[in-house]
């Protein structure tokens, strides 16, 4: 999990399931903006909000981030190179660089990077726990799927741990691999099949347990961790709100780049 409780900031006490809400909603709204001259100060607050308000290390929000902007690169390379566009700037064999290709691949690539940001800040400021007893209590989630999904998060290091006990129990016994595609597939089969089992038998333990704990009833149910909404709450709708209006504003009446509409109409 990337939350820690030592980096907590204000946006950390914001009510999970609102927070949920507002971030979903933030990349619905994301898909139906196609001016580049307001995704670029969307993208500029996001970071800032990620930097200032997540409460993290600078070196820690940078580092989570590198994977996104290996996709914004990726992604908006390849709609750069093989786009199509009326004004050809530059062509190599089947890549061509057109006006229309360069700002939509530019255009692609900051939404795919606004959506890792989004999630990024999701992420690192929610405790897991809280979000599904948020999501049973406000969003009206049953409590054997949260509690569910709570288990199976737990589970993972010990199937980790499982991996690693595994590895080293093979290579006591000395069992090697083939190179190539056919080792790889021996070296799947034989590490699957048994953290398969394992994780069945373990799952089907968990679930007699919950069923005992009558996790599938209907009857209203008490919470140990009970979240609430706060003044930060509605600070936290002020913020969200006022990125994506100033974002908009600023773009409309700032443009950097002549074009508005970077979808391609032939």
């Amino acid at each position: 999990m990337l939350y820690k409780e030592e980096y907590s900031s204000w946006i950390s006490r914001i009510n999970p399931s609102l927070k949920l809400v507002l971030m979903m909603g933030g990349i619905f709204a994301v898909l139906f903006i196609h001016n580049i001259n307001v995704m670029i100060p969307l993208v500029a607050g996001l970071v800032g909000m990620l930097l200032l308000g997540s409460g993290q290390p600078q070196s820690r929000v940078l580092l989570f981030t590198l994977p996104f902007l290996f996709v914004f690169l990726s992604t908006g390379a390849s709609m750069i190179l093989f786009g199509k566009g009326d004004t050809v700037w530059w062509q190599w064999g089947p890549a061509v660089v057109s006006r229309e290709s360069f700002y939509r691949g530019v255009h692609i690539g900051l939404r795919a990077l606004s959506f890792g940001l989004i999630g990024l800040l999701f992420a690192l400021t929610t405790r897991p726990v809280l979000l599904f007893y948020s999501m049973m209590q406000q969003l009206r989630l049953p409590p054997r799927y949260a509690y569910g999904f709570m288990a199976s998060l737990r589970l993972l290091p010990l199937i980790f741990e499982e991996f690693k006990t595994l590895q080293k129990a093979y290579k006591v016994r000395g069992v090697t691999s083939n190179r190539g595609l056919n080792g790889w597939w021996q070296k799947i089969r034989r590490y699957a099949i048994p953290l398969l089992a394992q994780s069945i038998r373990r799952a089907q333990r968990i679930a007699v347990a919950m069923e005992a704990r009558r996790f599938n009833s209907s009857v209203q149910r008490t919470y140990y961790y009970q979240p609430g909404f706060s003044s930060a709450d509605g600070l936290m709708v002020i913020c969200w709100v006022g990125i994506f209006v100033g974002a908009w504003t600023v773009g409309v009446q700032w443009p950097l780049f002549e074009i508005t509409d970077v979808r391609f109409n032939s």
